[in-house]
């Protein structure tokens, strides 16, 4: 089947369309039902009567967003009419979910007169917390909004206005600063005149454009003064007419710096191209064909061309999603009463901030591992890029905090946190660590230094002020990588082939294993060509705090030079490797999943203290459960007996405080039903988060299936029971996990000097 046959089984495949309502209070009761409807709705119904502002408190108005449109003006469709428009209505609400968390009712009106459109929508206020107007032709969307604004007291937002506006603003402010060209010395052409070309002038010039410098053409050519006084174009177009002669599109082009395409596909030749200014910016944004194809504007000029389309398939797409939706995310946590200039030109600032920043490898892999660094290549950032969310709506709320539009306050940093949890439960509890982590940052070695995984991973632990990273490896290599990659940062490396770099570390690790077979030439050798034996003595010796190792390493490899270096704590006797899970409303550590093939009752029950610990560093109250095939002695076997003597050593232990039982079925120890009807004896006051799997297959298989199979996020595998912090990543590793684990680490160090 083809993109079209595929489309429609897409949307009609049961249930038909692309959104549905779900609930997000209990209604398992009819006490749950009697709280969610009569007679309990009552009183918050007296409250909002007494209040209005209780509205946000006691309904879902403050994260609703009304999708409207009359169908007038559908990209690429046109005038297709109220009804024809609903899927592309509900897939505008798919957007504002899938990127921002909002939710969204569509609501397609079958008008066409701008005052009928105005009475039905600004009628629907006390529903919504904003209202976003969609594919409304022009000129009657500009009345509307404008009315729309002036009469409501939330948010009204045009998205077909502004939100190409903002995207290929935040790409102007990148490509003008890649060019060296002041924003208001820029001569900018645009390609048709209706309400997207209209407000992104409007907006350009509120980013530092002059408006005396920019030509707009529509159908019949430069829109003029003269053509203005003739009435031969509308109020809105006369806001850009030229003073002197007409002409055509080409006359416009020639010698501008910019060129703005919001019109029809293939109407710019190469020619044209080769007329502009030196280093041009084009912006060809028509869709599906842009005015002018990637390939013809860059193979026109040999000086640098920065170019952006609509399309995917090109660099800088200016892709609305990433404006609206984090909009909206903003103005609805302040309450905003509008979307004014200032939020606007706070989420194009932010933008082109995130423009510059290092791409997190999991956005490269979904754009087919293209490169992405800033220049002229990448001025815009990427849709599916999940930072977006937390960069732009705090700055738009902040910018309605400081323009008297919002109704509430947040702090900024603490909002951040919030959004980033919005993003999943893995984000949530992994920046209570590296908050935790920031408050002391410490020295980590990483062990793998000339990778470039491991440069990315040391300069955001720098610029984020988690750690601070001492890369191990040849200082030539990781100083040309850095340079490469465009890394604003000099990083600390230690290079073993250096004189003096390395001095007493061979002694140190001859000292150590020199009863266990090891020369003094072999462990200068080793100090020289592994670096896991140089980052262990370092951190034995606290010239670092911390290692984390095993990017390109098996892991039985990884960990025994911090084995026979560092050892275990002294309250310890094993180590094991620990996996956070965290699903969409709980966490669960998972342990031991990566060491220990066949523990007996001891080793469980000392992996069961270490990653009862662990749990604690992210702000968990541990309950640990014994996992086995068995209840309670259901069946008895020396298979069974060892996770249960490890509670009976857990439960004479006088350190332990925290609830342990077991042996149980993993479904007994997670599920608070069958914990409290059936075995209401247990030891546990709800639902283990902490899971001891009886050896080494079940942990990995288990904490994989419910990876995979159970929508889990994985954060792992910490290393616990070592003397002092390391951490053995997996091999394929993204940055950001290599981020987490050493945030992990640094919080391990802060506890080492408790």
């Amino acid at each position: 089947m083809g993109l079209d046959d595929d489309a429609r089984e897409y949307h009609r495949s049961d249930p038909p369309g692309k959104i549905e309502i779900s609930t997000t209070k209990p209604t398992n009761t009819q006490r749950d039902l009697s709280l969610a409807y009569s007679p309990g709705v009552a009183a918050p119904c007296r409250d909002i009567d007494a209040d209005d502002e209780r509205a946000f408190e006691y309904t879902a108005k403050g994260n609703l967003v009304g999708v409207v449109s009359n169908g007038s003006a559908v990209l690429g469709l046109g005038d297709i009419g109220a009804q024809a428009s609903k899927p592309v209505m509900e897939g505008k609400g798919v957007l504002f979910k899938r990127f921002a968390d909002i939710d969204v009712f569509d609501i397609e009106l079958d008008e066409e007169d701008a005052d009928d459109i105005v009475e039905s929508v600004a009628a629907m206020e006390p529903t919504f917390g904003g209202i976003n107007l969609e594919d409304i032709k022009a000129p009657e969307c500009f009345e509307i909004e404008e009315r729309l604004r002036e009469r409501m007291d939330i948010p009204v937002f045009h998205d077909d206005q502004h939100g190409t506006a903002i995207i290929s603003g935040a790409g102007l402010i990148n490509a003008a600063d890649i060019v060296d060209k002041d924003l208001s010395d820029l001569e900018i052409v645009f390609s048709g005149a209706g309400a997207s070309a209209i407000a992104t002038a409007k907006f350009y010039v509120s980013l530092g454009a002059d408006a005396s410098n920019i030509t707009m053409c529509d159908s019949s050519g430069i829109i003029t003064e003269e053509r203005a006084a003739a009435g031969d174009v509308n109020d809105y177009k006369a806001q850009f007419a030229s003073e002197g002669e007409g002409g055509d599109l080409a006359d416009a082009m020639a010698g501008a710096d910019v060129f703005v395409g919001l019109s029809v596909g293939g109407i710019v030749s190469r020619e044209m191209v080769r007329s502009m200014a030196e280093n041009p910016i084009i912006f060809a944004m028509a869709n599906p064909d842009p005015e002018v194809t990637y390939d013809d504007a860059k193979e026109a000029r040999d000086d640098t061309v920065i170019m952006g389309t609509g399309r995917s398939d090109y660099p800088n797409q200016v892709n609305n999603v990433l404006g609206f939706p984090f909009l909206f995310r903003g103005a609805l946590d302040v309450r905003a009463t509008d979307i004014n200039e200032e939020m606007k030109r706070a989420a194009a600032e932010a933008l082109a901030d995130l423009a510059r920043q290092d791409v997190p490898d999991a956005v490269v892999k979904a754009y087919g591992d293209q490169p992405l660094q800033f220049g002229p290549e990448y001025v815009i950032p990427k849709p599916l890029d999940p930072r977006v969310l937390f960069q732009v709506a705090p700055a738009v709320a902040e910018a309605a905090m400081e323009s008297g539009v919002a109704r509430t306050e947040v702090d900024t940093d603490q909002y951040a946190e919030r959004l980033e949890a919005r993003l999943g439960k893995s984000r949530e509890m992994m920046r209570v660590v590296l908050n935790k982590a920031r408050s002391e940052p410490k020295r980590v070695a990483l062990a793998e230094g000339t990778d470039e995984k491991m440069i990315r991973a040391a300069y955001q632990m720098a610029e984020q002020g988690i750690a601070n990273p001492v890369l191990l490896g040849d200082r030539e290599v990781i100083e040309s990588t850095t340079a490469h990659l465009g890394l604003d940062f000099e990083p600390e490396v230690v290079d073993p082939e250096e004189e003096h770099a390395t001095d007493g570390y061979a002694d140190r690790l001859h000292e150590l294993r020199k009863r266990k077979g090891i020369t003094r030439s072999e462990a200068g050798e080793l100090i020289r060509r592994d670096t896991n034996y140089l980052g262990s003595v370092m951190v034995e010796q606290g010239d670092a705090d911390a290692l984390l190792t095993g990017l390109t390493h098996h892991y039985p490899s990884a960990l025994r030079p911090p084995l026979q270096v560092i050892g275990t704590a002294e309250d310890a006797e094993y180590v094991a490797g620990v996996y956070m899970l965290t699903f969409k409303n709980r966490v669960v550590f998972c342990a031991d999943t990566t060491v220990n093939q066949a523990p007996d009752a001891e080793v469980l029950a000392e992996v069961t203290k270490h990653t009862a610990t662990l749990a604690r560093r992210f702000n968990v109250e541990p309950r640990a459960a014994m996992l086995s095939y068995s209840n309670f002695g259901s069946v008895d076997n020396p298979g069974t007996r060892k996770p249960r003597e490890a509670v009976e050593l857990l439960h004479d232990d006088p350190e332990v405080d925290f609830p342990v039982d077991g042996e149980m079925q993993a479904d007994t120890a997670v599920v608070e039903e069958i914990l409290e009807d059936t075995y209401g004896f247990s030891e546990l006051d709800g639902p283990a988060n902490v899971l001891v799997f009886p050896n080494l297959e079940a942990g990995n298989i288990g904490y994989k299936l419910l990876q995979r199979l159970g929508g889990a996020e994985a954060i792992g595998p910490m290393l616990v029971g070592m003397d002092q912090p390391v951490h053995v990543m997996q091999r394929g590793d993204e940055v950001k996990d290599i981020v987490n684990l050493a945030g992990v680490a640094v919080v391990d160090a802060q506890g080492e000097g408790e």
